[in-house]
């Protein structure tokens, strides 16, 4: 033992120099890197196996038995590389992009793989001579596609970025889908487990949702561990690293759930939600760790894998060519009927946008196959249970499959993108490189002719090189086809797409500096990269709605709204009001920066009149976000003013950070010294960091006395009425009261606007005034009217017992009362005016018209 471990290091060694120089061979014989690891791959286990049955070279036995007797099998397979391969390849995709495809993946993931079982299955069983649950098991081993070499040859020649998205999407769950698939078969053939199609059906299912359900509850127990680490990148990192395995075998061996799914599902969370609980440097620092580990883990499978490829066609015969061109033809086959047939239909449904034919080709093209089929083929092999006869089937056939794919598909899918002109920029994304690279150019241009001028070169010189930038900025202009390619309306999308993704910029940037929630922050970058989608899939439109979302209370605002009403429970209220109350702040400072931005990079790239009309829909944006803030501002000053302070220190601590890196980098202070500067910073941001607490009572009795109603109404009953309502937040559009519901409560405006309608009148109501109160004076258990809020809104609610309790104490203000609902009678109704629309809403965007 103490011999083979430092032989099988040192291979392991020799075979990482090897994946290595593959690399810019690859690159330099335009092929896949993967592909090429494969040849390798079979030539070292081929070589090998050569070497030691040699006797003319016996001094070579030891080299080559080490790499004969390599300690890999298909558990090492699929519990050391398997669960780190499926959670990179999760963490590097764009969850909120996947989810715009996520009918295509499903469908590519889940039905291609059903279709491609029972097709290869059916199309083997009267030539293969094993049974038919055989030959289903090995079109599930078939069926699931490797995307390494595809996703390579598509990122190397710049292939679009949605055909990258489905491949990527498809490979990371149809794994699971042909495991689960595998092991059922597999169960039935070994005798160990024998079931109906029903419940064939129903364990897939559990599996599937199951592993999902675990690897999501996993992740974000991962996640709220994460700041306990106190910014420790490499704690951070080690998290992430034991998440797939803890995920991977507790659903595979405890819970008999799908591993896989639930490595999928871990990383797609951690995806989704790590860029507001990383800090920024962290995130990048664990992306750039992961893509280590995965190119690492992912070139030593296929080497590996390839090395077991003479091992695995031993024993193979001439019939067997023909066995390998069914499977070929019939997985072809599923895979265009899965691609043209059933895609199409998810477009018919509304479920898909249109996925091109050209798409299609290359994804029939790209459907390689790699390490995981070569693992699920040994595994037969290596299981005594399963005859001799069927695991030199599924050996032979599995390998001969893959090597096909390689070697074929592998070598031309280059060629075929090419061909397909699937790596060129579209008409619109063409004329705006030019337009951007022929400004860019001009910049860099006049600053050169500065800098040169500032540092004394050479009159010819700087023309020589000057004149370089001159010839390139005439060359982009006049291939610049931006004016008539791309439209105002298209301009206007475009101009929306980058302010949401500057704004998000803006917000990393922000949460670099510690103290800000990360649930606010999370909140923030998801309405970012919603507006993004929403203007990238819809337009101005999309936009929209998108920031309509940002100013909504969420579904945890409401639920705490309830506790406080109904059971007094203020803590969860409070928690929200103060995460809301950060979440528009932050949302002024970032839009607020952004003015020059606007001016000074998106108007020379757009024009004028486009970035006018981005500006007059940001501007109404803003408009409604002051508004917001204003109502809160109003009804708690002092949290706004300490929320305030605390920014602003934050502020004040990055520019001083800023200011010591200077100061290092023109050698004006030590290393020893701008560590202790920085220790000191820390040390500050610790103490800014702390929470603030929100008192949701503050300054209650003071609004209450604002009410003309409350007039002259003793001090003991004002404390009484403080004590007793409940506070309520409504947004523009919201409805406070419909018709026919229970009558419980009556509301006093604090601030904001609402519009109360009924029996053909409106009444616009305003701060100081209250509604609701008709139904309980008449004793009747449902509202009359209805009541909609036309701005935001804070509102007091006094529940119907208190109500009467109040009246019946102060008979004063109970015959004010009776004045104001006397003074609302049909008679009295005035013209109502315009009703705003709901939270940025169309008709108030939608005003400023595009130009022209």
């Amino acid at each position: 033992m103490l011999s083979t471990l430092p032989n099988t290091l040192l291979a392991i060694a020799l075979l990482l120099i090897v994946v290595s120089a593959i690399q810019p061979l690859a690159r330099r014989m335009m092929l896949s890197s993967t592909v090429l690891l494969a040849v390798v791959g079979v030539l070292l286990g081929g070589g090998a196996a050569f070497l030691f049955n040699t006797p003319h070279l016996a001094a070579l036995d030891q080299a080559a038995g080490t790499l004969l007797r390599f300690p890999v099998n298909a558990e090492a397979f699929l519990y050391i590389f398997l669960p780190l391969l499926v959670f990179h390849g999760s963490l590097s995709i764009d969850v909120r992009r996947l989810a715009r495809d996520w009918a295509p993946v499903l469908v590519m993931a889940v039905v291609a793989v059903l279709v491609t079982t029972a097709a290869i299955g059916f199309a083997l069983q009267p030539l293969a001579g094993v049974s038919l649950t055989a030959c289903l098991m090995l079109g599930a081993i078939v069926a699931t596609t490797d995307p390494s070499a595809v996703v390579g040859v598509f990122r190397e020649i710049g292939a679009n970025s949605r055909l990258t998205r489905l491949v990527e999407g498809e490979s990371l769950l149809n794994d699971a889908a042909a495991i689960s698939i595998f092991t059922i078969f597999l169960g039935q053939l070994t005798g160990q487990h024998s079931l109906a199609p029903a419940e064939v059906v129903l364990s897939f299912l559990t599996s599937f949702i199951g592993g999902l359900a675990v690897g999501f509850l996993m992740a974000r127990a991962m996640l709220f561990a994460v700041p306990l680490m106190g910014g420790n990148r490499t704690a951070e990192v080690s998290l992430t690293l034991a998440l797939p395995y803890i995920a991977y075998i507790v659903c595979d061996h405890t819970l008999h759930f799908s591993g896989v799914v639930a490595a999928a599902a871990a990383g797609l969370t951690v995806s989704a939600v790590g860029p507001s609980t990383f800090r920024p440097r962290s995130w990048q620092f664990l992306q750039d760790i992961w893509d280590q580990l995965s190119f690492w883990a992912s070139s030593m499978v296929f080497i590996l894998a390839s090395m077991l490829v003479p091992r695995l066609l031993l024993g193979m015969q001439q019939r067997d060519l023909l066995l390998i061109g069914v499977v070929i033809v019939a997985a072809m086959a599923a895979r265009a009927a899965v691609l043209f047939g059933v895609m199409p239909l998810l477009r018919h449904a509304k479920l898909s946008q249109r996925v091109p034919i050209p798409f299609k080709v290359t994804m029939l093209w790209g459907g390689l196959r790699g390490a995981i089929t070569l693992a699920l083929a040994l595994s037969v092999t290596e299981n005594p249970l399963v005859p001799q006869r069927v695991q030199q089937f599924v050996a032979i056939l599995a390998t001969g499959y893959v090597l096909s794919t390689l070697l074929v598909n592998g070598t031309t899918l280059r060629f075929l993108v090419h061909a397909l002109k699937l790596d060129r920029l579209s008409a619109s994304d063409q004329a705006l490189r030019n337009q951007v690279v022929a400004i860019g150019l001009g910049e860099v241009r006049d600053k050169l002719r500065r800098t040169a001028g500032e540092l004394a070169f050479s009159a010819p010189a700087t023309a020589h090189v000057v004149e370089m930038y001159d010839r390139r900025v005439k060359v982009e202009t006049a291939a610049n086809t931006f004016d008539t390619a791309i439209g105002d309306r298209d301009r206007v999308t475009l101009g929306l797409i980058t302010f949401a993704s500057q704004e998000r910029s803006l917000l990393l940037e922000m949460f670099q500096e510690q103290g800000l929630s990360r649930r606010v922050m999370e909140t923030l970058l998801w309405t970012a990269e919603s507006m993004i989608d929403g203007a990238r899939s819809e337009g101005r439109l999309g936009y929209i709605q998108a920031a309509r979302r940002r100013l909504q209370p969420n579904l945890r605002f409401r639920l705490a709204q309830g506790l406080h009403r109904q059971f007094r429970i203020d803590t969860p209220l409070m928690h929200c009001m103060a995460e809301r109350f950060e979440m528009l702040l932050l949302s002024h400072l970032v839009s607020a920066s952004m003015t020059r931005f606007i001016r000074r990079r998106m108007e020379p790239v757009l024009g004028h009149r486009v970035t006018e009309v981005v500006g007059d829909i940001v501007g109404r944006r803003e408009e409604l976000l002051q508004d917001a803030m204003e109502t809160l501002r109003l009804q708690y000053p002092g949290y706004a003013e300490a929320l305030e302070t605390r920014i602003l220190r934050q502020i004040g601590l990055r520019m001083e950070a800023e200011e010591y890196a200077t100061l290092k980098r023109e050698s004006l202070v030590g290393e020893e010294l701008h560590d202790e500067l920085m220790r000191g910073l820390d040390a500050l941001r610790a103490q800014v960091a702390r929470p603030l607490q929100f008192n949701i009572q503050s300054g209650l009795d003071k609004r209450i006395e604002e009410f003309p109603i409350f007039a002259a109404l003793q001090d003991a009953l004002l404390h009484d009425l403080a004590m007793s309502v409940t506070i309520r937040f409504a947004v523009p559009g919201e409805w406070i009261f419909r018709r026919r519901q229970r009558a419980r409560s009556v509301f006093f405006i604090s601030r904001g606007e609402v519009l109360l309608q009924g029996d053909g009148t409106e009444f616009p109501l305003t701060h100081g005034e209250f509604f609701g109160e008709g139904e309980l004076l008449d004793k009747r258990t449902r509202r009359r009217t209805r009541a909609r809020a036309t701005s935001f809104c804070h509102l007091l609610e006094l529940d119907a017992a208190a109500f009467h309790r109040l009246l019946a104490e102060a008979p004063d203000l109970a015959g004010r009362v009776e004045r104001v609902v006397e003074a609302r009678r049909p008679a009295a109704v005035p013209e109502p005016p315009a009703v705003p629309g709901p939270v940025l809403g169309l008709d108030g965007l939608s005003e400023a018209r595009l130009p022209g």
